[in-house]
């Protein structure tokens, strides 16, 4: 796989479970239990017996689902899981030999660093991205911040104590891909196969790292008279200042008066997230397609605003990333 689409991938996923199925009839249930909640993308740990077997049953399962393996620690386990159609190979460290056969077979290898050397190693390997491991109890993101300062090029998959509360902040540093984890895949759930509490799981841990909330609200207006008078009206009611702007009057920040009709036959909802190009991913698994030729980026090259294809009661959708 193209280490550029490899990262992309991971990138919108933003979170890979880390997975250790012992009972190896369960690897589809799961991958659909994942699949349904939004996360498709798994780490499969060769810390458990078949997880070969595992890593083929959900690729034939799921096909566009991006399916690794990890805790690989040999060339063997390497060829065990490539064979069996994994996309990429995590370890939770560095193993020079098992890299480089991994990059030889043509499979993205992530390797576990947890210091300045360790990723010197992987650089010199030829390699952008790894896995910091143990993240809490190796610093954190504040020694994530200040390690990978030197090292422009390099970002991270933080594993390791990294849960639905912290995970924002972690993915907030725009370094860091993803990050690993497992408790979307508890092992209580997993042996009792409660496959629907791990779709909730995954499901409530993608609408919190997507952060979804109202902007504001566009209303169009037929001219700039009546947009003045709209923001004239809020401004009495409520106090709100007006902020006359070259296409709008704003009243305070939630209420925008078009001063021409706009996008929806009514106007416009726009909607924050905290990354914009992860909620198209994941509107556009739900059928929400966004219109990328209203697409807006930052000087970084960073989606930052589109619209939807779709209207709501009139409305048009747009996203907007939070600052």
């Amino acid at each position: 796989m193209d280490s550029q689409k490899f990262l992309e991938q991971l990138e919108c996923t933003g979170i890979v479970p880390v997975i250790k199925l012992e009972n190896t009839a369960d690897a589809a249930a799961l991958a659909k239990a994942l699949y349904d909640g939004g996360i498709r993308c798994a780490e499969v740990t060769f810390r458990a017996e078949g997880a070969d077997k595992v890593i083929a049953d959900m690729v034939k399962a799921y096909p566009d689902m991006l399916v690794g393996a990890g805790t690989v620690l040999t060339v063997e386990q390497c060829d065990r899981a490539i064979d069996a159609g994994a996309k990429f190979c995590v370890a939770p460290g560095l193993n020079p030999k098992v890299v480089q056969h991994c990059l030889e077979r043509g499979i993205p290898f992530v390797p576990g660093v947890a210091n300045g050397s360790q990723i010197e190693q992987a650089i010199e390997l030829g390699l952008d991205f790894v896995k910091f491991f143990p993240a809490e109890q190796a610093g954190g993101l504040p020694y994530i911040k200040a390690i990978s300062a030197p090292y422009s090029s390099m970002k991270f998959m933080p594993t390791g104590g990294v849960n639905e509360n912290n995970l924002n902040a972690y993915l907030s540093f725009k370094k860091i891909v993803c990050c690993g984890g497992s408790w979307i895949v508890p092992d209580k759930l997993v042996k009792a196969g409660k496959w629907d509490e791990i779709t909730a799981l995954c499901r409530s841990a993608v609408n919190k790292m997507l952060g979804f909330s109202v902007a504001h609200i566009g209303i169009n207006c037929e001219d700039e008279a009546e947009a003045l008078e709209a923001a004239a009206q809020f401004s009495s009611m409520f106090g709100w200042e007006q902020k006359p702007g070259r296409s709008s009057v704003f009243a305070d920040s939630l209420i925008e008066c078009m001063k021409s009709p706009f996008k929806g036959a009514k106007g416009h909802i726009a909607v924050s997230c905290n990354n914009v190009r992860r909620a198209v991913y994941q509107l556009g698994n739900q059928g929400f397609e966004a219109d990328m030729s209203t697409a807006k980026y930052d000087s970084d090259g960073r989606l930052t605003v589109v619209y939807l294809k779709h209207e709501v009661a009139g409305f048009a959708i747009h996203l907007t990333e939070r600052t």
